[in-house]
C-alpha cells in the first residue's frame, strides 16, 4: 500500500471544485461540489505519511487522519470511514465547516515545510462519510445491552448530539431538551445552507431517533421545566446549552433600529430557508435584499452573515475588521470565497458610533486603526489613528463580535452551579464535572464561543466520564447493599 502514497511531489492539490459565482450568489446550496471516488484517492495518495503526523496532533479530536487517507489512496473506502467514524462523531459536517487551513491541514507538513501544498484533507473526511451514508455503511446505533439509568442533555447542538449518541452506544436511556424546535442548535439556525445543508444535520438527527434517544424540543430550562427537576428526574445532567449572548458593539447608538445581532439575522435566514415563516425576516427587518449591508467582525460568523446577505440580494456588502487580514480569526478560505462573491473589506477599521436616530440606523462612523504591541492574548493590540474617522453610509448593520453565555445561573435558579467571571460554567477539565454531584458541562458553555469540532470532542469526553460517574455510583451503592 506504500507506493500509493507520498505522491505529494507530483500530484497538485485539487481542492472540490466550486460553483461559478454568479451560480452560487443567487442560491443558498453548497458552493464546493462533491468528490468523486478517483478525485478523493488521487488527492489521498499526497499524504507523506508523517512519522509524527502534526495534521492529526493540530486535530481537537486526535483523528487518524493518515491512517484514513492512507486506506482512501487504496480504494478501501469502507475501511476508511470506519477509522474516520472512530474517533469523529460527525466526519461529514466537520468536513464542511472546520476551519481546516487553521487546523489539520494548516499543519500537513507538506505544507509546511516542502510547499507542495496541504492534502485536502476536509474534503476527504467529508466524502468518506457521504460515501458511507449513501452505501448504508454506517450501522444504526443499537447498544449491546439496555442499562436502567438514564441521562438529561440540555442542549441539541454538535457537544450535546455528540454526547447522546456515546452514551447511548453504551446502552443508556438519553433524554436530549432544546429550546428550538428543531435538532441541532448552531448547526441549524447558526451555519448558512451554502457552508452545511439542513438535510446533513437531519440525517444525524434521525439516526439518533431511530437509536433511541428521545428529544423533547421547545423546551426551555428555567420556563418549561426546572433544572431541579432535570437533576431529580436523571442519574446525571450533561449541560450542553452553548453561548447565544451577542456581544455588544459598545458604541453610542448601537441599539438603533437596523443594528442587529448576527445570531438573529443567520437564525431568520435559515428559518425562511427552511420554510418557515420569519417575521422579522418578511417585515424586511433581517432581510438584506437591496441595502447597504455592513457588518462588524472578523470571526466565522462574521462571514457567514457578509455571505448570506449577498445571497439575500443585498445593493453592497462591506466587512469592518479592526486588525489586518493576517490577524483575522475567521477562516482564510472563507474570507476568500467572501471576496469572490463581492464583499467588501475593510481592514484595521473599527466603530465608533452608529449613525442616524434611535428610530433607524442610517450607517457607522469608522476609525482606522494601526497594530501597536501584543495584549495580554499575545495579538497585536489595534490602536485607533487620531482624525482618522470617516463615515460609511448603511441601511442594515449587523454585529457579529461573537457570543457570551447567558446567566444560567438566574434563568434557571441555580445560584448554586459555579460559574467563571465569563458567566461559562465551571468545570473539572479532567472530568467535565462541575461543582454540582451527578452534573456535567461540554462545549461552548464551558470554553466559551468555538468550533463545532471542540464541541464534538467535549461532548464525546463528557459522555465518557458520565458513564465512570454511574459506574462508581452502581458499586457504591451495591457496597453499602452488601453491608
Amino acid at each position: 500500500m506504500a507506493e500509493r502514497m507520498l505522491k505529494f511531489v507530483d500530484v497538485a492539490p485539487s481542492p472540490p471544485e466550486k460553483r461559478a459565482v454568479r451560480e452560487r450568489r443567487s442560491d443558498f446550496s453548497e458552493i464546493y461540489k462533491d468528490l468523486i471516488e478517483a478525485k478523493a484517492a488521487e488527492q489521498a495518495s499526497r499524504c507523506s505519511q508523517c512519522g509524527v503526523p502534526f495534521c492529526q496532533s493540530r486535530c481537537p479530536l486526535q483523528n487518524n487522519i493518515p491512517d484514513w487517507l492512507m486506506l482512501t489512496a487504496a480504494g478501501r473506502l469502507r475501511e476508511a470511514y470506519e477509522v474516520s467514524a472512530a474517533t469523529n462523531t460527525m466526519p461529514e459536517i466537520c468536513g464542511r465547516i472546520c476551519p481546516q487551513d487553521r487546523l489539520c491541514e494548516g499543519a500537513c507538513v507538506i505544507e509546511q515545510f516542502s510547499h507542495h501544498g496541504a492534502v485536502t484533507i476536509g474534503a476527504v473526511e467529508k466524502h468518506l462519510t457521504d460515501s458511507a451514508f449513501e452505501q448504508g455503511w454506517v450501522p444504526p446505533i443499537r447498544p449491546p445491552m439496555e442499562r436502567r439509568e438514564s441521562i438529561g442533555i440540555i442542549g441539541a447542538g454538535p457537544a450535546g448530539l455528540a454526547a447522546a449518541e456515546a452514551l447511548r452506544l453504551k446502552g443508556y436511556q438519553v433524554t436530549v431538551y432544546d429550546r428550538y424546535d428543531r435538532i441541532g442548535g448552531l448547526l441549524v439556525y447558526g451555519i448558512p445552507n451554502f457552508k452545511l445543508e439542513k438535510e446533513v444535520v437531519q440525517r444525524r438527527a434521525d439516526r439518533l431517533i431511530d437509536g433511541g434517544v428521545v428529544f423533547k424540543l421547545n423546551t426551555e430550562v428555567g420556563k418549561d421545566v426546572s433544572f431541579e427537576a432535570l437533576r431529580a428526574q436523571h442519574d446525571a445532567v450533561l449541560i450542553a446549552a452553548g453561548v447565544y449572548q451577542a456581544k455588544e458593539l459598545g458604541v453610542p447608538n448601537e441599539a438603533a433600529r437596523g443594528v442587529v445581532p448576527a445570531m438573529a439575522f443567520l437564525t431568520a435566514s435559515n428559518r425562511t430557508g427552511l420554510g418557515d415563516v420569519a417575521p422579522e425576516f418578511t417585515s424586511g427587518a433581517l432581510n438584506a435584499k437591496g441595502k447597504r449591508v455592513i457588518v462588524i467582525g472578523g470571526g466565522d460568523t462574521a462571514m457567514d452573515c457578509v455571505r448570506t446577505a449577498v445571497r439575500q440580494g443585498a445593493k453592497s456588502v462591506t466587512c469592518l475588521y479592526r486588525r489586518d487580514r493576517a490577524n483575522m480569526p475567521g477562516s482564510a478560505t472563507e474570507v476568500k470565497n467572501a471576496e469572490e462573491e463581492g464583499v467588501v473589506f475593510e481592514w484595521l477599521s473599527a466603530p465608533k458610533a452608529i449613525l442616524g436616530t434611535a428610530r433607524k440606523a442610517t450607517g457607522v462612523k469608522v476609525a482606522k486603526m494601526r497594530l501597536g504591541p501584543p495584549d495580554s492574548s499575545g495579538r497585536q493590540a489595534p490602536q485607533e489613528i487620531p482624525g482618522s474617522e470617516a463615515d460609511m453610509p448603511a441601511d442594515l448593520v449587523i454585529a457579529a463580535l461573537g457570543y457570551d453565555a447567558e446567566d444560567i445561573q438566574a434563568l434557571w435558579q441555580a445560584s448554586d452551579l459555579k460559574t467563571t467571571r465569563f458567566g461559562t460554567v465551571r468545570v473539572d477539565p479532567a472530568t467535565m464535572a462541575t461543582n454540582l454531584p451527578g452534573v456535567f458541562a461540554a462545549g461552548d458553555i464551558v470554553r466559551g464561543a468555538s468550533l463545532v469540532v471542540w464541541a464534538i470532542k467535549e461532548g464525546r469526553d463528557a459522555a465518557e466520564a458520565i458513564h465512570k460517574h454511574v459506574q462508581r455510583r452502581t458499586v457504591a451503592s451495591a457496597a453499602v447493599a452488601a453491608e
